[in-house]
């Protein structure tokens, strides 16, 4: 009996069509061999995005912190005080280095943020570091 969902007539099997070259198999082969490769491929897409996600959320740390300092150093707040301030906001092994002129004082904030791991463990980490200036307020 003719399908009429199929009018030329040739053998179909679970829906997929036989490949040329190879009686009885189907395309399913090809979608799992497509998404073997695929998914390891997203997977490192979404690590990369992620630790880029955390390369900015540390930079805007940095950025506070350092304005955090420079702000209390321009209320005439003592160094270790300021520094402490900073290191509230800022991410852990950062360094603070604090410069003071006669009219402005500079902070400059640096820390380092390490690769996601795994795989991607021999990736070098990336320096980020942010400076902010402020004017010293009259006695």
């Amino acid at each position: 009996m003719p399908d009429p969902h199929n009018p030329a007539g040739g053998a179909r099997r679970g829906g997929l069509r036989a490949l040329p070259g190879l009686p009885g198999r189907g395309a399913r082969g090809a979608v799992t061999a497509e998404t073997a490769i695929a998914l390891p491929v997203l997977v490192a897409a979404t690590l990369g995005l992620v630790w880029l996600l955390a390369l900015a959320v540390t930079q805007v740390r940095v950025v506070d912190a350092a304005r955090e300092t420079a702000r209390a150093l321009a209320r005439d707040e003592a160094v270790a005080v300021a520094v402490d301030l900073g290191r509230r906001v800022a991410p852990d092994d950062t360094r603070i280095t604090v410069h003071e002129g006669a009219d402005e004082i500079r902070v400059h904030v640096v820390t380092e943020v390490r690769g996601p791991g795994g795989l991607f463990d021999f990736l070098p980490g990336l320096e980020v570091d942010a400076e902010a200036v402020a004017a010293k307020e009259a006695p």
